[in-house]
């Protein structure tokens, strides 16, 4: 789905999830996912665009667009063969702050890895989710460094969110050379295909089905615990 079309259709659910909020039975959200055409976003902050480091003639010769976007973060590659997900989740339903409900998508997705075998990891200093080197030893990262798997991007609106996370399955990893991807540089990006091969690999299907469920679960157990913390 093109990016446009994607974020027209975040805006939709998220206008529902609001509108429910006065209904007898208001939700908690709802989970999109989705998979982009070659696609560089790019956010307000002033050094944001300065990180596209390819021209204008040579994103056009791969096929690469560029859009600005409003949510959070820096620059982001979305493209084929990875997956993106958009939860729109009432923060106030699912008893969440921003950072909490951030830490909370992180740790869905190395759930989520970790199904397949792969150990993965947050990382203090940047957002997202890192595969390190020392728990891979077969694989070799620029400078030794941990390579990024899961960029996440959110934005709230009225306490329910928009955006939300990309995961690396087998997207053109030759794209990433277009961009510093979330304006790190020298930290190296991978995917679920680079560490498992393409034949151990899981469908798109079957990574979003686990995916699905383990940002429900986080979900449900955040307002079980909230639930027994407060009476």
């Amino acid at each position: 789905m093109p990016y446009e079309q994607a974020y027209q259709t975040q805006c939709d659910h998220h206008a529902l999830v609001l509108g429910s909020r006065t209904s007898p039975v208001p939700e908690l959200g709802r989970i999109l996912m989705v998979e982009h055409p070659p696609i560089i976003t790019i956010t307000k902050r002033p050094e944001a665009a300065s990180h596209v480091v390819a021209s204008e003639a040579r994103l056009k010769e791969q096929g690469v667009t560029l859009h600005q976007t409003d949510r959070g973060g820096d620059v982001t590659y979305h493209g084929p063969g990875q997956l993106v997900c958009y939860p729109i989740i009432d923060l106030n339903r699912a008893k969440l702050r921003i950072h909490d409900y951030i830490r909370l998508l992180e740790n869905a997705i190395i759930d989520t890895l970790a199904d397949y075998g792969i150990k993965s990891s947050t990382d203090p200093n940047a957002t997202g989710v890192w595969i390190n080197p020392k728990d891979n030893p077969t694989l070799h990262f620029e400078n030794d460094q941990p390579a990024k798997i899961a960029a996440i991007g959110v934005r709230v609106r009225k306490w329910i969110t928009l955006h939300g996370l990309s995961l690396n399955l087998n997207p053109n990893m030759a794209h990433y050379q277009l961009l510093v991807p979330c304006g790190l540089a020298g930290r190296p990006v991978t995917s679920v295909a680079q560490l498992l091969g393409e034949s151990k690999s899981p469908t798109r299907a079957q990574l979003a089905g686990i995916l699905y469920t383990n940002i429900s679960d986080h979900l449900d157990q955040n307002i079980e615990t909230f639930s027994e913390t407060n009476g």
